[in-house]
């Protein structure tokens, strides 16, 4: 990302606005959280959703003429990929460099199109990480205990935290995009910083992983052995629970991971668990 060819984006005045409103760069944020995903297809992913994001600011700065406005929403229905979340720095970004491109500023249409390109793989790497493997599973463990424990609520506030996680991260990221430039999200991508929290994530949602399969994957062995006229030997009760407790589920879990990984698809994964399971239930060796 260092060799990036780009120019730095610069407000007059930080935070300032040049030829946009408040109204204008909060209207295009809403566009892009609400309709990032709208009309997502493989020729080009979220590039609708981008394009929507960037019509309210196409008719601020061109309102006057239409040839302009068609040209700069051209340029952003491009093929468009990126964790909606850490996207949304993108989004601001985009919209300072088109400002400061209708001010006057020496700034190309390949320009923009250039930058988008270049961050979308990183922030998504970094998004996928943080949002979709720490923060979701963790809030969705705390959902579903509470919900297993019989709380109507769980749902509920799952939604809210998520809500206000969502709605927060892609606020700040969109602000500081639009307000800082390019220079504070290379920053941020090149000063290791990223890594760390890769890292991190990483290792917080292997942590979660387990905490999963030990709560909620149920795996146990029904086979019971007649010792004497009075004796039963349990192999789940006396040598499973007693040595490793939890052992099945964890051999469950790997050995699906690992059919994910030889190329077995999620589907044929789960007709094996179902299959297994009727034919464990039916003879009662599993439980």
């Amino acid at each position: 990302m260092s060799n990036m060819n780009h120019k730095e984006i610069k407000k007059e005045t930080e935070g300032s606005y040049i030829l946009l409103s408040d109204k204008e760069v909060k209207r295009s944020w809403i566009n892009w959280l609400f309709n990032n995903q709208a009309n997502y297809n493989y020729e080009r992913m979220m590039g609708t959703g981008f394009l929507h994001a960037m019509v309210p600011i196409a008719k601020k700065l061109y309102k006057d003429d239409m040839e302009k406005q068609r040209e700069m929403l051209r340029r952003h229905t491009g093929f468009f990929n990126c964790e909606p979340c850490l996207g949304s720095a993108i989004a601001g970004l985009t919209v300072a460099m088109e400002e400061q491109k209708a001010a006057g500023g020496e700034i190309e249409g390949e320009a923009v199109t250039s930058i988008k390109t270049g961050l979308m793989g990183p922030l998504s790497g970094i998004g996928d990480s943080i949002i979709q493997g720490v923060i979701v599973p963790l809030l969705l463990a705390f959902a579903i205990d509470m919900a297993s424990g019989g709380s109507v609520v769980a749902p509920i506030v799952y939604s809210l935290v998520m809500i206000a996680v969502v709605f927060g991260i892609s606020y700040t990221l969109f602000m500081t995009g639009y307000k800082k430039g390019s220079g504070a999200i290379l920053n941020i991508l090149e000063n290791g910083i990223v890594n760390k929290i890769i890292a991190g994530a990483n290792i917080m949602g292997c942590m979660v992983l387990g905490a999963l399969v030990a709560n909620y994957v149920s795996m146990s062995c029904g086979i019971q052995i007649q010792q004497t006229a009075d004796s039963v030997f349990s192999v789940q009760e006396q040598l499973f629970d007693t040595i490793i407790p939890k052992l099945l589920p964890l051999l469950l879990t790997l050995g699906s991971y690992k059919m994910l990984k030889k190329g077995w698809s999620s589907v044929k994964v789960l007709l094996l668990i179902v299959i297994i399971g009727v034919i464990g239930g039916v003879t009662g060796i599993l439980g």
